[in-house]
């Protein structure tokens, strides 16, 4: 029986922790923890997969606001990894109405990654996020030593995303979400897929672990449909990507998101006319294990 211990806390170097019967689970820190220590001192947690399946029955049927009110305080370092769809901006606004309730908790910040290939639309987007709610910070990771697509593409040539797709997700992707877990040594992260959303997807938990990445994931509105997302967002009057007014369901880079048809699928739109159906976030880390460590010696065909 293994155990999943949360590495990126330095003080776990000089733990002693029993393990032994724990099926599944993650490990996060010493337990000393108060509101004013460092977070690398974060109370010791161990969750076995029999733990985390009695977690989801309860939380199957809750409000995804109850359910993030739950994770606030059950889960040390909690983030948001987002890039601002219709989802994680309904988990945001929740987060910060969560927030006023208690302005003296830490905050659950967000994560967003930069691909550089973003829509206009998203960077005012964000821009506008920043604004209405300061209670949620924002971190930005972009590419590891560039700052500009062209500075990207000089580094690996024009149009990775079409000449070496794989490579691409890691560099914009895999890699900046990996170094952000490892910098803002976060021990649970909420995203926001939906069953709704279908694929690989339609089947997901609420929380689940990701064993190779050392990480608990939450999925806070599994539950929910694009027509309850949608009705939150209007009901709450919660800024959101001005192409959802132009097709658009699901927004990524600009050189693989089209508007959705009618009747198609929400994620219809992302990498229309490939097998793909993810970015790379939420794949296996082993599937990239071949390009750790090695993108920045890796120069593709142009």
């Amino acid at each position: 029986m293994a155990s999943i211990s949360t590495s990126r806390q330095s003080s776990m170097t000089d733990a002693k922790v029993d393990t032994s019967g724990i099926d599944s689970g993650y490990t996060s820190g010493q337990s000393d923890y108060s509101p004013s220590s460092s977070t690398t001192n974060l109370p010791l947690m161990s969750l076995t997969k029999a733990h985390i399946s009695h977690l989801n029955d309860q939380l199957e049927h809750m409000h995804p606001m109850d359910i993030l009110r739950f994770c606030k305080i059950m889960f040390p370092n909690l983030y948001q990894s987002t890039a601002f769809g219709l989802t994680g901006l309904a988990t945001m606004d929740m987060l910060s109405k969560i927030q006023e309730e208690n302005p003296e908790s830490r905050t659950v910040d967000l994560i967003f990654l930069d691909t550089l290939y973003h829509f206009q639309e998203t960077y005012d987007l964000i821009d506008k996020v920043k604004a209405r709610y300061p209670n949620v910070p924002v971190h930005i990771f972009k590419p590891d030593g560039v700052n500009t697509a062209q500075e990207l593409e000089n580094m690996y040539g024009p149009e990775l995303y079409n000449t070496a797709s794989e490579l691409y997700d890691w560099i914009v992707k895999v890699e900046p979400l990996q170094r952000a877990y490892d910098e803002l040594k976060v021990a649970a992260v909420l995203n926001g897929r939906r069953r709704s959303q279908g694929a690989a997807r339609g089947s997901i938990p609420i929380i689940e672990l990701d064993e190779e990445r050392n990480i608990v994931k939450i999925n806070p509105m599994a539950a929910w449909s694009f027509k309850q997302v949608n009705d939150y967002i209007k009901e709450n009057n919660v800024p959101y990507n001005a192409l959802l007014d132009q097709g658009y369901k699901s927004v990524g880079d600009w050189h693989s998101t089209v508007p959705v048809a009618e009747g198609e699928d929400e994620r219809a739109g992302r990498w229309k006319g490939q097998q793909k159906t993810e970015c790379g976030i939420h794949n296996k880390k082993s599937r990239y294990a071949a390009l750790e460590g090695k993108s920045s010696v890796i120069q593709p065909v142009a």
